[in-house]
């Protein structure tokens, strides 16, 4: 490998364990900015020893000193920017949502303008648009019009005009990239988190109920890690934010697919059936055009593994059965 270095913020959510795993896996040197300092995910799709090899800085993002410091310490030429507050916790918490989703932005981009990053690498959210009877054309395109319902999706959209800025006055080329339905090991957050914690109910031999139907586009969370990768190394001068798309599916067909998986789920789990109030598919043209294609693993093969991934963890006892 180059000298390549990677620094990844909110690298203890789910996402963030797939780029590290994806990362050390490959020998790339990365650094982790995050407020967590457990990283109790990290276990389920990490050896003790590659662990080992992830410098980790427990530190808050909406602090602009720490993410200056941070970024210097991991000598990293590329960012990769996680951190956020999801949906729910916005909710809760208006306040400390924008600090950390909106402030911590800034900091990252101001922070890459000091040290002479040329580059930005940020989650942004399939949030920003509005409810699915806003957009009679499918599937919706990344320059659709922005239609934001929650003040998670606000500030998503607040990030995205943020790096345009930061192009603009700057230079500062960006890739933000909004994940849809993420599943797989690490996904315990968020409203759209509960078809990964029927996998894991399954790997118990527990029911479940999840909380929403409808269809969606269901992206396997390698996968989704693997788009942020491929996106940071992209030779890419623009500011630009771009759907990662995937296939688009039912809950009906997820439990179908864990219970071909887990023979033991059949019949033991339910759903409420409403749909989410998201667009059914998104586009992701632009965003293969920008930086190649992307992988899709298929939904039989990613929940098998996200079930396999959850029955070590459990004996393991890296999960406790609730």
């Amino acid at each position: 490998m180059s000298d390549e270095r990677f620094l990844v913020t909110g690298a203890a959510g789910c996402i963030g364990v797939w780029v590290l795993r994806n990362l050390v896996r490959e020998g790339t040197p990365v650094t982790v900015l995050d407020l967590d300092s457990k990283h109790h995910r990290l276990p389920l799709v990490l050896s003790d020893a590659e662990i080992g090899r992830i410098q980790f800085i427990t530190g808050d993002v909406s602090d602009y000193a720490t993410v200056e410091a941070a970024l210097r310490t991991s000598e990293a030429q590329r960012i990769i920017h996680l951190a956020a507050l999801q949906l729910p916790f916005c909710k809760a918490d208006p306040v400390a949502g924008a600090r950390v989703n909106v402030v911590g932005t800034v900091n990252i981009f101001e922070a890459a303008k000091r040290l002479g990053l040329k580059s930005v690498v940020f989650a942004s959210s399939t949030a920003v648009y509005g409810t699915r009877e806003e957009y009679p054309q499918a599937p919706l395109a990344h320059d659709a019009p922005l239609k934001p319902h929650s003040h998670y999706g606000v500030y998503k959209q607040a990030n995205e005009g943020t790096a345009r800025i930061y192009l603009q006055e700057d230079g500062i080329a960006s890739i933000g990239l909004r994940p849809y339905v993420v599943y797989g090991a690490g996904r315990d957050q968020g409203m759209t988190s509960t078809p990964t914690k029927a996998i894991l109910a399954a790997a118990a031999g527990q029911p479940y109920h999840i909380s929403y139907g409808g269809r969606y586009c269901f992206q396997y969370a390698d996968d989704t890690a693997r788009a942020f990768i491929q996106a940071a190394r992209a030779d890419f001068k623009g500011a630009q934010v771009f759907n990662i798309g995937g296939a688009s599916v039912s809950t009906p067909q997820v439990i179908k697919a864990i219970e071909r998986a887990e023979k033991s789920a059949r019949g033991r789990i339910t759903f409420d059936d409403v749909p989410l109030p998201f667009p059914q598919k998104v586009d992701n043209r632009a965003l293969e055009q920008a930086v190649g294609s992307l992988r899709f693993t298929p939904l039989a093969d990613g929940v098998a593994e996200t079930l396999e991934l959850f029955r070590r963890a459990l004996a393991e006892g890296k999960i406790k059965k609730e």
